[in-house]
């Protein structure tokens, strides 16, 4: 089986509301770019990139050379063709391999006839548990959906764990100021004393202000404090909390993670099949992390179908996966897959059983959201809509006024 050409689509699908964090929002729908790996035996393998748009595709199309002619099993090969660590240092192509990766994983577990998560070891569990991850949001055009006071949001989490079975929550943070955004997460874990929550303002706190709020809900029933600020030295020196810590951005490749074994700073590992350059890697990481008693979880980056298949796959395989994974999934309106969103059932989604990551493109959604996309465009991810020539600052002292 060799490759013979690689397209790439991008497509907007629509949000239930924007979604604000520490750097800005989704300005109510995700950009993502489909990339479709075809083969010499007519198989078509999916992959999904985040945001890019036209950019994004140019860059997917430079690969052809790259890719026409290699063969989809040969993934070590392709790994240093596209992403060699030195030149990356200039191309910086690492989500673009993941992207290629899944889509290769695919072709191989459609050829074969085998799931995805056969060919990286075989399942370990058949569903997969999600947290509720809660967003402060801004009301869609029609003036719904606005989460912004301690009430709105415990009243969204009841939606939610109602709907979809939730006992994980995790508040997105970093928007408004601490002491504000500290009475939010007090209110939430006040509803539910046997659940479990976590909090991550993205790193957008000083030292001093991630060491008075961790201090400040020492007493509740938190899985882990999540990235409170940024870099690994700085969570090293909250180590003593008594909270465990995790991140999903200081630690996103082996070397970072070499340093975390060295000397630890953070205790959970949240792995992104995107940011680690594909789902081989996150097993790699996981494996490492398994040695040296590290917790892991999966991360979402702003996943459709095909990203969330990817998720799947790998916390299936998994042997050390503790914690829920994170999704962004549920706050999508729509998916470009067939049969629409993959559904949640007591706060976990299925693992695909079908070839390949189990999942296809429904043509017509694609057609849809890729018109959707070019009459919208792309959108500013480090800009926030409500705040316009907003920036933040790291760490930030330039909060959202919460009233």
């Amino acid at each position: 089986m060799k490759i013979v050409d690689i397209r790439a689509t991008t497509v907007t699908v629509p949000l239930e509301a924007p979604l604000r964090h520490s750097n800005g929002a989704h300005w109510g729908r995700f950009v993502r770019t489909i990339v479709e790996v075809e083969a010499d035996n007519g198989l078509i393998g999916l992959g999904e990139l985040g945001g890019g748009g036209e950019s994004a595709e140019a860059a997917i199309r430079g690969l052809r050379e790259y890719l026409v002619g290699h063969d989809p099993f040969a993934l070590e090969a392709l790994r240093f063709a596209i992403a060699n660590p030195t030149a990356s240092l200039y191309n910086n192509r690492t989500q673009l391999l993941a992207a290629v990766e899944f889509a290769c994983l695919d072709l191989i577990g459609l050829h074969l006839g085998v799931p995805v998560y056969d060919l990286l070891g075989g399942k370990l569990r058949d569903r997969v548990p999600f947290a509720s991850y809660l967003f402060f949001r801004l009301a869609d055009q029609a003036g719904r959906g606005e989460v912004r006071t301690p009430d709105q949001l415990v009243a969204h989490a009841k939606e939610l764990r109602e709907a979809h079975g939730f006992t994980v929550h995790k508040l997105k943070g970093g928007v408004f100021p601490p002491e504000y955004e500290l009475e939010c997460y007090r209110a939430l874990a006040s509803v539910w004393p046997d659940d479990r929550f976590r909090y991550d303002p993205n790193g957008s706190m000083s030292v001093a202000e991630a060491r008075r709020f961790g201090q400040a809900i020492r007493d509740l029933p938190n899985e882990y404090f999540e990235d409170p600020t940024w870099g690994l030295n700085g969570m090293r020196q909250l180590r003593d909390l008594g909270i465990p810590l995790a991140t999903n951005t200081v630690v996103v490749n082996f070397e970072q993670l070499a340093t975390n074994v060295r000397d630890p700073a953070v205790d959970v590992i949240l792995l992104d099949t995107t940011f680690w350059g594909g789902i081989r890697p996150c097993v790699k990481a996981a494996a490492v992390c398994e040695t040296f008693q590290l917790g892991v979880a999966v991360h979402s980056s702003g996943e459709l179908g095909i990203q969330l298949a990817t998720m799947l796959h790998l916390g299936a395989v998994l042997p050390n996966l503790t914690y829920a994974a994170d999704a962004h999934y549920h706050h999508l309106r729509d998916d470009v897959i067939v049969g629409g969103k993959m559904p949640y059932v007591d706060g976990t989604i299925a693992v695909p059983d079908g070839p390949g990551l189990g999942v296809r493109l429904d043509r017509e959604r694609v057609a849809r959201y890729a018109e959707l996309y070019r009459e919208l465009g792309g959108y500013p991810y480090d800009r926030d809509p409500a705040r316009p020539g907003w920036y933040p600052l790291i760490p930030n002292d330039r909060w959202a006024d919460p009233s």
